[in-house]
């Protein structure tokens, strides 16, 4: 039981949080739609807003659930590899996820139909 304690607040929880960000990173690209500056604030609050809440209360504790049962079982399997395969390979999304938003650009991540017109 300490062990997930530990996974989940000094790796899953972070993670999280660095999955947060890159949604910020997103509305924030989105917001640029938005031309009145006080509107385009208040928007990216609100999805800030409403995206700490998503990670805080239903992202985190699903990843913690899925790293929980992924111990059990991996135990149970093939030891502590299993979990340490999950952890790292979460990891690597991450990175990957920031390695594109951040220096190809939030439009390497998003659909094509989501993506702001040419000068925006």
């Amino acid at each position: 039981m300490k062990n997930q304690i530990v996974v989940r607040n000094y790796y899953v929880l972070p993670c999280c949080l660095l999955l947060l960000n890159l949604c910020v990173e997103l509305v924030s690209y989105k917001a640029k739609l938005i031309d009145d500056g006080l509107l385009r604030t208040l928007a990216i609050m609100g999805m800030v807003i409403f995206g700490g809440s998503l990670v805080g209360f239903i992202v985190a504790p699903a990843i913690g659930l899925l790293v929980s049962w992924m111990q059990r079982s991996s135990r149970q399997s093939w030891g502590g590899w299993g979990e340490l395969f999950f952890l790292l390979m979460l990891g690597l999304v991450i990175f990957w996820l920031y390695y594109r938003v951040y220096i190809i650009g939030p439009e390497s991540v998003l659909p094509a139909e989501w993506m702001n017109p040419r000068g925006r």
